[in-house]
Formats: C-alpha cells, sequence, structure tokens
C-alpha cells in the first residue's frame, strides 16, 4: 500500500493527465456524432495536448507510456465507428471470401439481392454507402484476409467482427511500438520517440477508432526495415510483400530501398529480395486471380486518381485553373499528369538523396510520401499515418502538425450534402506547407538527414 501511495505521489501529474485522456477517449468513442464539430475538435486538441504533456513530463517511462497506449486503444474495444463507415465494407467482404466469392469481381449492388449468408446483409449493404457497394474491392489479398479472421469472432453481429477487427490493429501498433523502439535505439535516436506514434491522438482515433489498416500494412513493413538491418534479407523480403498486399502504398518506396541495396549489397543480393517481394504479392493473389480480377482492380485503383476528390492541396488549384479554362472539371486529365509526376518526383527522391542509412531510407520515403499526397487528388485523414510513423525516425516534425490540422478535413461532414469547405482546406494546408517548408529550408535538417 506504501509502494503505491509513494508511486501515486511521484506520478501524480502524469496519472491525472492519463485519467483525463481516457475519459476524453471514451466521450470521443461513445458520445460523439463526426457532424457535431465543435466537440469533435475540442476533444481532438484536447487529446493532443494530454498526450503533449505526457511525452513531455514522462517521456523517459517507457513501461507507463506502454500502460497508456494500451489502455487508450482498449477504450474503443466496444465502440462501433463513428467517423468512417469503410468497416461495413470490411466486413462484407470478409463474408464473401467466407461463401468463396470472389470481392473483385463481384460489386455489392451485384449481389445484394442474391441468396448468400451475410449475416445484417442489407444493414452493411446500406451503411457502406454508394461510393462503396457501387464498386469493386480495392483491398489487397492479405487485408482481405484480415476481413476473414476478424469475422471469425464467436458471434455474427457487426460488433463481433468490429471488435475482431479493432484487436488486429490494436496488436499490429504495439509491434509497431516493439520494432520500432529497437530501431530507433539502432539509430541513435531517442527510445521515447516510439510514443508520437503511439499515443497520437490522430493514430489512436483514426487505426483502432475508425478501423483503418495502415497500422497493419506499417508493421510489416517497419519489420521488413528491421530484418534487412539485422541482414535477413530473405524474411525482409516476404514482410515487405505482405505489407503491400495489405495497402499498395509500400510499392512507392521500393525505388528507395534500390538505391540502398545497390550501395550495400551486390546484384545478386538485390535481384533476390526484390524478387522474394514479387513473388510474396503473387501468392497472396493466387486465390484471387482471374482475367476479369486484373481489369476489375487495376479500374477500381484508377478510379481514385480520376474519379474522386477530397482534402486535395495542389489538385485543388489544378483544378480551379481548369474550370476557368474549360469551364468544367478536368480531373481525369489532371489526375494522369499528378501521377505521372508524381513517378518522376519520387524516382528522383530515390537516386539523388543520400540512403547510405536506413534512417536516411526512412527520410526519403517521408518525402516520397509527402509528394503524393501533396499532388493526391484524395488525402483521407488516415493516409497520414505512415508519414507520422516516418517523421520519428526524422528530425521533421510537420507530420505531427499535420496529424493535428487534419481534423479539419472532417467539417466537410457538418452539412446535409457533405461537400467542402475550400477555406477551411485552405488553412489546413497552409499551416502544413509553412511548416513543411520551413523545415526543409533547415540547412541543420537537411545535413543530419
Amino acid at each position: 500500500m506504501q509502494i503505491n501511495t509513494t508511486f501515486f505521489k511521484l506520478n501524480k501529474i502524469p496519472i491525472l493527465l492519463t485519467l483525463a485522456s481516457l475519459l476524453f477517449y471514451f466521450s470521443f468513442a461513445y458520445n460523439l456524432t463526426r457532424s457535431d464539430y465543435v466537440k469533435l475538435i475540442t476533444l481532438f486538441i484536447a487529446l493532443c495536448y494530454l498526450a503533449f504533456k505526457l511525452i513531455q513530463i514522462i517521456g523517459y517511462n517507457f513501461k507507463f507510456l506502454l500502460v497508456v497506449s494500451i489502455l487508450s486503444r482498449l477504450i474503443f474495444i466496444v465502440a462501433i465507428p463513428n467517423l468512417s463507415q469503410d468497416f461495413y465494407r470490411f466486413i462484407w467482404d470478409g463474408y464473401l471470401n467466407l461463401n468463396n466469392l470472389n470481392p473483385y469481381l463481384f460489386t455489392p449492388t451485384q449481389l445484394v439481392d442474391q441468396t448468400i449468408n451475410i449475416p445484417n446483409k442489407h444493414l452493411l449493404y446500406n451503411k457502406m454507402g454508394w461510393l462503396s457497394n457501387a464498386n469493386y474491392s480495392n483491398y489487397p489479398p492479405v487485408n482481405q484476409l484480415c476481413f476473414i479472421i476478424a469475422n471469425l469472432c464467436p458471434g455474427q453481429s457487426i460488433l463481433s467482427s468490429v471488435i475482431g477487427l479493432r484487436l488486429l490493429i490494436i496488436l499490429a501498433d504495439l509491434g509497431i511500438i516493439l520494432i520500432g523502439s529497437k530501431l530507433l535505439l539502432a539509430f541513435n535516436l531517442p527510445k521515447s520517440n516510439i510514443f508520437w506514434y503511439a499515443l497520437n491522438p490522430f493514430i489512436i482515433i483514426e487505426l483502432t477508432g475508425n478501423l483503418h489498416f495502415e497500422g497493419v500494412m506499417l508493421f510489416f513493413f517497419i519489420l521488413g526495415i528491421y530484418l534487412i538491418y539485422k541482414n535477413k534479407i530473405s524474411l525482409a523480403g516476404v514482410c515487405i510483400g505482405l505489407s503491400i498486399s495489405i495497402k499498395l502504398i509500400p510499392l512507392i518506396f521500393l525505388p528507395v530501398l534500390l538505391k540502398w541495396f545497390l550501395k550495400h549489397y551486390n546484384i545478386k543480393k538485390t535481384i533476390q529480395f526484390y524478387s522474394i517481394i514479387a513473388l510474396t504479392v503473387l501468392i497472396t493473389c493466387l486465390p484471387y486471380i482471374t482475367t476479369q480480377f486484373i481489369d476489375n482492380y487495376s479500374q477500381t485503383i484508377a478510379l481514385w486518381f480520376n474519379n474522386f476528390e477530397f482534402n486535395a492541396s495542389i489538385y485543388y488549384i489544378a483544378r480551379h485553373i481548369g474550370y476557368k479554362l474549360t469551364g468544367y472539371n478536368q480531373i481525369a486529365i489532371i489526375g494522369k499528369f499528378l501521377s505521372i509526376t508524381i513517378l518522376l518526383i519520387i524516382l528522383i527522391l530515390s537516386f539523388v538523396r543520400k540512403t547510405e542509412t536506413l534512417k536516411q531510407v526512412f527520410t526519403t520515403c517521408l518525402l516520397a510520401f509527402t509528394t503524393y499526397l501533396f499532388l493526391s487528388t484524395t488525402v483521407h485523414p488516415w493516409y497520414l499515418s505512415t508519414l507520422v510513423l516516418f517523421s520519428i525516425f526524422s528530425n521533421y516534425k510537420y507530420p505531427l502538425v499535420w496529424s493535428v490540422t487534419i481534423i479539419l478535413s472532417y467539417l466537410a461532414y457538418i452539412n446535409t450534402n457533405n461537400t467542402e469547405n475550400l477555406w477551411i482546406v485552405f488553412i489546413e494546408y497552409l499551416i502544413v506547407y509553412l511548416v513543411f517548408l520551413y523545415e526543409l529550408l533547415q540547412p541543420k535538417l537537411s545535413r543530419n538527414q
């Protein structure tokens, strides 16, 4: 008892900050609608402040912050996501797989009136929204496996599947904390840096809360980097391949890794690494591969560049110019042009920037993915998860700033039409670009990256 009293006295402020944080997370999870923008932003900003103070005050106590990170995620365990509806499609795809139906060959609209064993079928269909139910699945094969596992949780309710999805994401985040902290020590960086990811309210809400699988993808990717550091190249290739088969994002980082491999290994070893990645992806795709699968999946991915737009920056400027010149939205042309521009800039970054160390690889990957987001037509909040994680291995802080300002993108849902206020988008990006350019132009930062 004396020990507990002493512990409380020594850690009174961190404990009180933790309790306040957990109460705010509870309110966020169970007593918030995304249209209640005042409460949404107030809670989010408060949580960001509390996380900052916790790391500032007790960043040296790894175990304490690890416990806070876990508790913050467990608060959401039986909460139905209130800021995203994507999980309804995850559950739907999981049940299609369990019915031996290929989610890349059938849209929900084609199947909703068919006799298929999908619990809560019509509710899932209606809740996922028209954008999802009218299109083929765009979630890669290992992500589909996660959906299957989640639906195997006891019970056939939406909540049981949500708990299954959430447990997978929490386990992935715990893996990131473990592997990430080891890499930080290897790079001679503070071990506590990992909590800028693990305690970041944006990460907790978007991944554990809203059930986005960027965290699972990042776990396999960072595990792959750690295995490269340990010189276990074959296993690293498998992990990178699995990360691609959860989300396609790591494809962007393959050119960056190529330069590092060519410097540290011979051509044969480099070819071996990339062959294992390709083989892993191919094996995960085998249960789904048909000619129609390739056509449908490529068309679905193309939609994100040529048809959809949300929370963009440079694209919105290009769109405005297109309207002025032609009188209508030129997204198809602009989207293709920006895609080519993204590819060229990433290739230039990959082969021009220094990537002598794995720490420099992370920084170049950070800048490559920043390029992708700055030039994309669609930037959903959870896309930033990758930037937040990579930033802890660098001196750049703009991803952390962006993880705060990104909450403004949810103000699009305060009206019934879910239309964006471009002045709000402008404010979000003005802050991000100013911090980004300030850091980019700092000679000290550039030398150390």
